[in-house]
């Protein structure tokens, strides 16, 4: 008896939840459409208010856009974070694995390169390395006493562009060396013994196990990363650098059109900014997909 009550009531509050359940969804969906026409008129807003505002001064704009000049700046700072990125990435991933290292010496000498290259600001480390000629006006190389193989005039080896790749290269290998250090930390130490115990080599237990999981936790911070390396690289325009900063800037302490050019370069950093934001987007995309996979094939592996 008790029994039949209850498929009574089941069958009685079955179709009235199914019923709530169905309301739900379309409930959610108009109030996600009504905040999405809500944000996109006050973007459109945003957009008509500059376009119509003539201080923007956008025929002036316009005109600079793709200017000899304004070009060969923005060349500069791609060509600048490519190499600054690669050298970060090469140097971070040594620093990342001495931090990870067993002995206490490298691991020390790890631990105070990141903490002395985070802790002082970009800027001033650009002012240091360009003013090195001051501290050490001769650069030498020599044999432990005995005689001296090279010297150079301290003036001479630091340019700009050099002090540019020292002082936001180490910067970047500083924090790249974090976010390795953290990606590789986050597999499970036990896949590393499994397959040490089934006779897979130290080598390619790290690059077949241990560093394909760890890029899924990599990539995302290393994304934003090479994002802060390409605004940081206007920073070079104190040293004297030409990039794409201090092109526009030169261009308007000579015309005194100073608010078009800064848009300028704002344009473009938006640009280059969305290109690799698309490509971090892909990227992590790509190991999402694949990590399923590449977890089979762990398992193949370690069997």
């Amino acid at each position: 008896m008790a029994t039949g009550i209850g498929r009574n009531t089941a069958a009685v509050e079955g179709p009235a939840a199914s019923d709530d359940a169905a309301q739900a969804v379309p409930r959610g969906r108009t109030r996600r459409w009504i905040l999405t026409a809500v944000v996109g008129a006050f973007l459109l807003y945003l957009v008509v208010a500059a376009a119509r505002n003539p201080r923007f001064e956008w025929d002036i704009v316009g005109r600079y856009m793709f200017s000899d000049l304004v070009l060969e700046g923005l060349v500069t700072s791609l060509s600048l974070t490519a190499m600054l990125l690669v050298f970060g990435v090469l140097l971070g991933t040594l620093i990342g694995l001495a931090r990870a290292s067993d002995f206490a010496p490298l691991r020390g000498f790890a631990w105070t390169f990141t903490w002395f290259f985070r802790a002082v600001p970009p800027l001033v480390q650009l002012l240091l390395w360009y003013n090195l000629a001051y501290l050490i006006p001769e650069i030498t190389l020599s044999i432990p006493f005995g005689p001296e193989i090279l010297s150079v005039n301290a003036n001479d080896l630091i340019s700009p562009f050099t002090a540019a790749v020292l002082g936001l290269g180490l910067l970047e290998s500083a924090y790249m060396a974090e976010i390795i250090r953290a990606g590789l930390g986050s597999v499970d130490r036990g896949q590393t013994d499994a397959a040490l115990s089934v006779g897979l080599s130290r080598r390619k237990t790290f690059f077949r196990i241990v560093l394909p999981q760890s890029m899924r936790f990599i990539i995302p911070p290393m994304g934003s990363q090479a994002i802060l390396l390409l605004k940081a690289t206007s920073l070079v325009s104190i040293i004297g650098l030409s990039d794409l900063l201090h092109t526009v800037q030169a261009i308007y302490n000579r015309t005194l059109e100073v608010v078009p050019l800064l848009m300028v370069a704002t344009i473009w950093y938006l640009i280059l900014v969305s290109i690799l934001s698309v490509g971090q987007i892909a990227l992590e995309r790509r190991y999402s997909r694949s990590f399923a996979e590449r977890k089979a094939a762990v398992r193949e592996d370690l069997v």
